[in-house]
């Protein structure tokens, strides 16, 4: 198979530059169009990392110059911004993989936790890209909602034990992330004498995060309670999970069953920790289990630990849009932690 150009729009920010190194060694992407809502300057000059390796101009983001040259558009925008680009690229033929929430809710969900929706036909046709659950549907796809960070690491943790949950019982996702999760936008919260040597909740059990994560494992969003922390680290995403779950069973087994054929999730015999996914598309997962009360239910303790920049958002899209440019899912991902 020959090259397929790829673009991506929203090139400044971290998943941005985390999306550019990916693409920039993929194997059979080329890229071929770098933009953001100004335009006039050059990858280098955005990110001097990339000196040397590569100097891309940064164009101003324009749908008819972006599909004259691409195949496929990744949308590293927020949301709200991200839908206004995808409804004339998705027209002229061009497959997304939008990074942003805008295709993640059916319309009433969304429009309850961001803002009015103009894209409702598109909306509707997105798959979302979640490989574990949506593998067949992604090969297919022209339109690919990516999952949040949080979202991908207490799904892939919970998914598992659905069937062995107490029907009703709560879900309760205690999850911790690093800075470069709030994005490059400077705030209060953010601000490093606030972030540093400090650990606190925000938006607890109100997070607009909650409702993608029921949505997706097919509770009610009063059964999840979220509550995410931010941590004064840079990068990592951590999530500890409390299910009450029936039946006999051994929930390491269970786990490891449940992922055996899964590219991109390790099945840990031990409390799993941040370090050993930074860099990687892995998700790494450990679950404890607690029979002391059998007739009560057992409780389990599930630990899932993913990059937040990669398997919450960049990596996680080349894999996506591997699988629906019809390519295997683990080509040009990176999977090997670059800390000791």
């Amino acid at each position: 198979m020959s090259v397929i150009n790829v673009g991506v729009i929203g090139a400044s920010g971290y998943t941005g530059l985390e999306l550019l190194k990916i693409l920039i060694h993929h194997p059979k992407f080329n890229l071929s169009y770098v933009a953001n809502t100004e335009g006039g300057t050059t990858l280098v000059s955005l990110h001097p990392s990339l000196a040397k390796v590569c100097d891309l101009d940064v164009k101003k983001a324009d749908v008819e110059e972006c599909a004259t040259s691409c195949a496929l558009v990744f949308l590293a925008l927020p949301h709200q911004s991200a839908m206004a680009y995808v409804k004339p690229l998705i027209a002229k033929g061009i497959k997304v993989v939008d990074l942003s929430a805008d295709y993640r809710l059916p319309q009433d969900i969304y429009e309850k936790f961001y803002c009015p929706h103009t894209d409702a036909q598109n909306l509707a046709k997105a798959v979302y890209g979640l490989p574990e659950l949506f593998r067949k549907e992604l090969k297919s796809a022209s339109l690919v909602a990516n999952p949040g960070c949080f979202p991908t690491s207490a799904i892939l943790g919970v998914l598992p034990f659905m069937e062995k949950r107490v029907k009703n019982t709560p879900i309760i996702i205690d999850a911790k992330t690093g800075v470069s999760g709030a994005g490059k936008k400077l705030s209060e919260t953010t601000h490093f004498v606030n972030v540093n040597e400090n650990l606190f909740a925000y938006n607890p059990l109100m997070h607009r995060h909650a409702p993608e994560i029921a949505q997706k494992l097919g509770v009610d969003f009063e059964e999840v309670h979220f509550v995410p922390h931010l941590v004064p680290i840079t990068r990592g995403m951590l999530s500890s999970i409390y299910i009450q779950v029936e039946g006999d069973f051994d929930a390491h087994e269970l786990l490891e069953a449940y992922y055996k054929d899964a590219k991109h999730v390790r099945v840990s015999k031990n409390p799993v920790d941040m370090k050993n996914v930074a860099g990687t598309n892995f998700c790494d997962i450990y679950v404890k289990q607690s029979k002391a009360s059998l007739e009560k239910g057992n409780i389990l303790f599930i630990s899932s630990a993913i990059d937040n920049l990669m398997r919450g958002a960049s990596s996680a899209a080349v894999v996506n849009a591997n699988l629906m440019m019809g390519l295997d899912e683990d080509l040009g991902i990176p999977n090997i932690a670059y800390v000791p």
